[in-house]
């Protein structure tokens, strides 16, 4: 006979793809329901932008398609972000559930650009997103990210409301200094305004908040990861070595500071000519892919030089936004299931923090 406890058996011998671990185990079976013959199941994936979603649709159907009396079944998804444990004296973020550090150790590689980018593909599979920009001496994310539907602004209890950007919450000192104005402060003074944006922010409930780390490893990443629980750095290199042997040594800083390796992309990867279809690798080839092997770390993606790529980081409309159905936005999206992946990964094989739950549509 056809029953509920026959169909989680099935389910038990399902693994979830990345973890190897079976869905029963996991929790991740939250429903199951039989309407003569047609069998519904619930699967609570640890991300909203999971990036084996359909692997694991189809695996479900198999291993109840193949029982007595089953005629149909139809999977849905909700997704329940799990965040680091903070260490001490890092619980200053209640209601973020990840901080990502995305980084490079090498001014001019387009680490804002992606930042920009990753965060607003993550909002797009479902997330619910922040983008710190911490780059205090040279904020570009305002910028990139145009005119604010809300603007921040401060509160009656001195906090600050963030600025809201294509849904994403954001915060920068560029929204509180003139664009020719420069940020003159000593190492103390960053540290100090870094912990007000993470103390003093209403960041709110988020699943992921991405920081915009300037280039090298200096105050603003000893800061960060002193007053925060990163739960991973994204490193983001060009091809070509001088770049790929910075990033080396950011990786090595992160390391010491106990900030995990989420995985490398490579901006600028090649240039596709769009008239004759040439590819021409501009800066060198395969430096970010060789630098994740020798770093035991995954390869998150490349992204190829692309005008509209420029066009949307000058007009303040990221491709993300501006085109979402072109290859490279895909391309964008694809590195953000990635990193979100990553992000599962590890937290479920750690400390965890309350969940949030997110409805998949």
């Amino acid at each position: 006979m056809l029953s509920e406890n026959a169909v989680r058996e099935a389910l038990a011998g399902v693994k979830d793809p990345e973890l190897g671990r079976d869905l029963i185990g996991l929790g991740m079976i939250k429903r199951v329901a039989l309407d003569d013959g047609a069998v519904s199941v619930e699967v609570q994936l640890t991300t909203p932008a999971c990036p084996l979603r359909k692997t694991i649709e189809k695996d479900v159907v198999d291993a109840v398609q193949a029982l007595p009396g089953v005629r149909a079944v139809k999977v849905s998804f909700s997704a329940e972000v799990v965040g680091r444990a903070p260490g001490p004296g890092q619980d200053r973020l209640k209601g973020v559930r990840n901080v990502v550090a995305i980084a490079s150790g090498k001014g001019g590689v387009g680490k804002s650009t992606v930042a920009a980018n990753l965060a607003l593909a993550l909002a797009r599979h479902g997330a619910r997103v922040g983008l710190l920009d911490a780059d205090i001496f040279g904020p570009s994310i305002p910028a990139m990210l145009g005119p604010a539907s809300e603007p921040a602004k401060p509160t009656g209890d001195q906090h600050i409301r963030p600025a809201l950007h294509y849904g994403i919450k954001v915060m920068s000192v560029g929204f509180f200094v003139e664009r020719e104005g420069a940020v003159i402060w000593r190492g103390p003074m960053v540290h100090k305004l870094l912990q007000q944006f993470i103390e003093d922010v209403e960041w709110g409930e988020l699943d992921y908040l991405l920081c915009d780390l300037p280039p090298g490893t200096g105050d603003t990443q000893l800061s960060l990861a002193q007053l925060a629980a990163v739960a991973g750095a994204v490193m983001v290199t060009t091809p070509q070595e001088i770049a790929v042997q910075d990033v080396v040594r950011a990786i090595t800083m992160f390391r010491k500071t106990e900030v995990p390796i989420l995985g490398i992309v490579e901006n600028m990867s090649h240039y596709l000519c769009p008239s004759c279809g040439h590819k021409d690798e501009i800066f060198s080839r395969g430096g970010g892919r060789r630098l994740a092997e020798e770093s035991k770390v995954p390869f998150l993606g490349e992204i190829p030089i692309d005008t509209r790529i420029r066009f949307g980081g000058d007009a303040g409309r990221p491709v993300v936004v501006a085109a979402p159905d072109s290859e490279v936005a895909r391309t964008f999206m694809d590195i953000a299931a990635a990193t979100a992946g990553r992000i599962s990964m590890q937290n479920l094989s750690g400390p965890r923090r309350s969940p949030s739950l997110v409805a998949i549509r």
